[in-house]
């Protein structure tokens, strides 16, 4: 049987699936497996603060600002192609973050790392989707999706195990011989596959991540200068002046890179933004919370990966169960729900800690909080993708994630500027009580969430879209 794209063989799904689950499984693990080593590389390299938070926020920037570019590259040049690229300059910048000399070459090889996981997270949905039936295709994308799962709720034991029976540099080491074998496997054992030539939107680009930059940079400083200095102002205020200059340059773009014109569908924009804040508070919590555990209370790293898991394992097995649900009573209150609960454990973490605490006393706050998340993630993914038609799903989930990933960074960015005080490596006292307010923060950021989650229509709204989108026609590529 012959593909219709390019005449080779049909995909193997078999590969296909464990090729792609293996590419978003080292994404997703990498996206967190530091956050357990961040109290090891501070010591280390004697790092700052705003060092510690370009670790995370070089990854999710990058990660963010190019993922919609890599996915119509690897339409134009070849899916399997650029897959295998990924994966080869995953391992690579492996190699450089393992034996970096300074926090400066850390952070560089992280970014490159996050370059290489935008070309794996889309692609590896693409490269499904193309091997797959539709009839067979849900199937596919949930193990896709429960690989990716595992990922995040193993990422800081994985991270703390590693930390404590080796070093540091074994969290990147490990990633090498495995990048190049699924390189190798790739190339070998996948059928390549190829999409709509796309026009690519470079201006677009330039101007969207400059601007995300600029703004991620502001706020970064404010852990070093605070919130009235001269570079914390002109950074803010040229970020915000070069994304509405990107903003006024995408809309009257052909072909722009993010389509605002989805904006304005209200299932679309609602289900984005409560993306955005779900990721704002959650990343900015993990970045401090691996830490708290370490500093605030004396953990191992091992320990603190462990202790974590009861927040973000408890995830792995909500999601599961709201999925039916939603499909029944609509996403509109299990979004609302989920991010409510993710405002609760996030406040009652920042009331309950205090020097000297037991990890039982903090134990409810954090099964609440991974209740939330639990509850939203599928909701959230489902709200995006029925509330387009199929023309456009594609480019609705591009863009919908690239506005997730930007609320991770901001969300570090963010927490770490309130954590920020003098002395607060000192002593679990000063940690804790600068960790407090940051939780407070990541509670408020959560509550924004549940609130715009009341402007996604109505379950009987969103029935009748899905009908009225599932009866025009396809558009041919």
């Amino acid at each position: 049987m012959a593909s219709a794209d390019t005449g080779a063989a049909a995909p193997h799904k078999g590969w296909t699936l464990v090729l792609s689950s293996v590419g978003v499984f080292m994404t997703a693990l990498d996206t967190l497996v530091v956050t357990t080593a961040l109290t090891e590389l501070r010591t280390s390299f004697q790092a700052s603060l705003s060092a510690l938070e370009w670790t995370i926020n070089a990854y999710v920037l990058t990660f963010a600002c190019v993922l919609l570019l890599m996915a119509a590259l690897a339409d134009r040049f070849g899916r399997r192609k650029v897959y295998a690229i990924g994966l080869v300059i995953f391992a690579a910048t492996s190699v450089v973050a393992a034996l970096s000399p300074n926090i400066g070459v850390l952070i560089a090889a992280r970014a490159v790392q996050g370059l290489s996981c935008a070309i794996l997270m889309p692609v590896s949905l693409t490269l499904i989707s193309d091997a797959f039936p539709v009839e067979k295709r849900g199937t596919a994308i949930g193990t896709w999706g429960a690989v990716s799962g595992l990922a995040v709720a193993i990422g800081p034991v994985f991270g703390g195990a590693i930390v404590t029976g080796l070093d540091w540099h074994w969290i990147f080491w490990v990633n090498v011989p495995i990048g190049l074998v699924a390189a190798v496997l790739t190339l070998t054992r996948l059928t390549e596959s190829y999409g709509p030539r796309q026009s690519l939107d470079l201006y677009g680009l330039a101007l969207g991540s400059a601007g995300s930059f600029l703004l991620a940079w502001g706020l970064v400083r404010v852990s070093s200068v605070g919130w009235g200095h001269v570079q914390v102002i002109a950074s803010l205020i040229a970020g915000g002046v070069v994304l509405a200059v990107f903003l006024v340059v995408e809309g009257r773009r052909r072909t722009p890179m993010v389509r605002l014109d989805l904006f304005r569908n209200k299932a679309f924009n609602a289900a984005s933004w409560v993306n955005f804040f779900m990721y704002a508070p959650l990343f900015g919590a993990l970045f401090l919370m691996a830490q708290f555990f370490q500093d605030g209370l004396g953990d191992s790293p091992l320990m603190a990966g462990l202790h974590l898991l009861a927040w973000t394992g408890v995830s792995m097995f909500i999601g599961p169960v709201v999925g039916p649900l939603a499909d029944k009573y609509g996403n509109r209150v299990f979004m609302a729900m989920g991010m409510a609960l993710q405002a609760i454990g996030f406040g009652w973490v920042a009331f309950t800690v205090e020097p000297g605490m037991s990890f039982g006393e903090i134990l409810g706050p954090l099964l609440v909080a991974g209740v939330g998340i639990g509850i939203v993630f599928p909701t959230v993914a489902n709200g995006v993708m029925t509330s387009v038609g199929p023309n456009q799903i594609g480019i609705a989930s591009g863009t919908s994630a690239t506005l997730r990933e930007l609320g991770g960074v901001f969300g570090v960015a963010l927490t770490a500027s309130v954590f920020a005080h003098p002395g607060n490596y000192t002593s679990p006292a000063t940690f804790i009580s600068s960790f407090g307010d940051a939780m407070w923060l990541c509670a408020g950021l959560s509550a924004v969430g549940a609130l715009m989650s009341l402007a996604y229509p109505a379950h009987s709204a969103v029935q009748h879209q899905m009908h009225r989108l599932s009866e025009e026609p396809s558009v041919s590529s």
